[in-house]
């Protein structure tokens, strides 16, 4: 058999270290490929007739590996030494032989110590300025992934941006990526309104606890863009505390079409159908409520979202001591996440720009209640209930004092209960009951 200059299983023709594996049915122990031209222990290779032949294992053990190496120079470089007789006991080929050799002579123990394989030039890596600038980034920003890094590099004006791959390898090099963060990041199906201000949701996150008291944050988002409209450290989860707060947003943002909220106090009442006071109160604004479905938060999710992010950016800071301080830290937050914080679900855009204010503006007293002609009132008595046709028919109790009315339902039979312009309930007269709607 003649040998000729061995070649790591990465070069070996056109074969793949895969291939080679399997047509030889190699374990991973027997082959290690890339370190074979540098005389580490395994399986080496050589060109025989035309094809690649394994050739029985090297005698070099791992971690023996430098004494081998120094054992075979000290031989070699003896006066009258055989080197290729030397090779042939020693498991390598001529060319690694010569190599260390002369390392050793120009290094000395160094020359035979393992060498760094990275390449003294890269041409195509990330400049150290930038690296530093997207890890300082990260660090700041310690939730955000490759692409709103990449994102908000390019908001502040980098010309040459690395790709999303390179600036996670970046990420993993420096241990800023944990193995849980890449499992967590995993895609899901969106839906939005189609222009801002059509649909607000609102919700309480759960409340926690401060050196003195509790904190219930109180958060808006817009559907659209994402804004966030209101971001309040409250005290408690009372009517009259949402009330005010959603009044601020409304002075500043003007008031949306519709407001999406869950079926929980303050927003929701007991039972199917129910209403509470604030519905009544943006009923009477000209906001439409709708109350998401029962045992699903899916509903709202983009405001859970919100809340992880939320919990993730700010809150898991810990160490707050009363309202003030958490309302300071949501108040430097939330110019950071509107104007700032590249959103993936936006095509890396940030809220700010695709928000804009309401042109319905918030009044600072309440319109009265009219109804169209046509259409038939009745009084809400103190049990929350109408008088039509001789029967008694229950509305809610939020309503206590004021007129609702009745119109011809979509089918015989049926009678529709407005409130204003939205339907509250549905009166079957066929079956002399009230119906929720849907």
């Amino acid at each position: 058999m003649s040998y000729s200059r061995i070649k790591p299983l990465n070069y070996v023709g056109h074969l793949t270290f895969q291939d080679i594996r399997r047509q030889f049915s190699l374990s991973q122990r027997d082959v290690w490929t890339g370190y074979i031209v540098d005389g580490c222990a395994g399986t080496w290779w050589t060109h025989a007739g035309g094809s690649w032949q394994r050739i029985g294992p090297m005698p070099w053990p791992v971690k023996n590996l430098i004494q081998m190496r120094l054992e075979f120079v000290n031989l070699a470089l003896q006066p009258d030494a055989n080197v290729r007789q030397l090779c042939r006991r020693f498991g390598i080929s001529p060319t690694i032989a010569y190599k260390w050799m002369e390392r050793y002579q120009r290094e000395g123990l160094l020359g035979v110590a393992n060498q760094s394989r990275r390449p003294q030039k890269s041409p195509a890596r990330t400049e150290a300025s930038l690296e530093q600038q997207l890890v300082a980034l990260r660090r700041k920003h310690p939730a955000w992934g490759a692409r709103k890094l990449r994102r908000r590099l390019q908001d502040l004006g980098a010309v040459v941006l690395p790709a999303t791959s390179t600036i996670t390898g970046i990420l993993h090099r420096h241990g800023l990526i944990t193995p849980a963060q890449s499992q967590a990041a995993t895609p899901f199906q969106r839906f939005e309104r189609w222009a801002p201000n059509q649909l607000w949701q609102v919700d309480f996150k759960g409340h926690f606890a401060l050196r003195q008291g509790r904190c219930h944050p109180l958060c808006s988002l817009d559907d659209h863009s994402r804004y966030n409209v209101l971001l309040a450290a409250c005290g408690d989860e009372q009517e009259k505390t949402a009330q005010a707060h959603l009044s601020g947003a409304f002075r500043v943002h003007g008031l949306p079409d519709e407001i999406l909220w869950d079926n929980g106090p303050p927003w929701g009442s007991a039972g199917a159908g129910a209403y509470t006071a604030l519905d009544v109160w943006l009923m009477r604004l000209g906001i439409r409520v709708c109350h998401g479905r029962a045992y699903h938060p899916q509903t709202q999710g983009k405001e859970e979202r919100f809340h992880r992010t939320l919990q993730v950016e700010v809150l898991a800071r810990g160490g707050w001591s009363d309202c003030a301080h958490v309302q300071a830290a949501f108040d430097q937050w939330r110019a950071v996440y509107n104007t700032q914080r590249p959103h993936e679900a936006l095509g890396m855009e940030t809220p700010v720009r695709r928000y804009q204010p309401s042109q319905r503006r918030f009044p600072e007293s309440l319109p009265p209640v009219e109804y169209a002609s046509g259409v038939e009132v009745r009084r809400v008595d103190e049990q929350g209930q109408i008088s039509y046709r001789g029967e008694l028919w229950r509305v809610g109790r939020a309503f206590l004092g004021l007129p609702v009315g009745v119109r011809p339902g979509k089918s015989d039979g049926l009678m529709e209960v407005l409130f204003l312009t939205q339907v509250i309930k549905e009166l079957d007269l066929r079956h002399n009951q009230t119906n929720p709607v849907p």
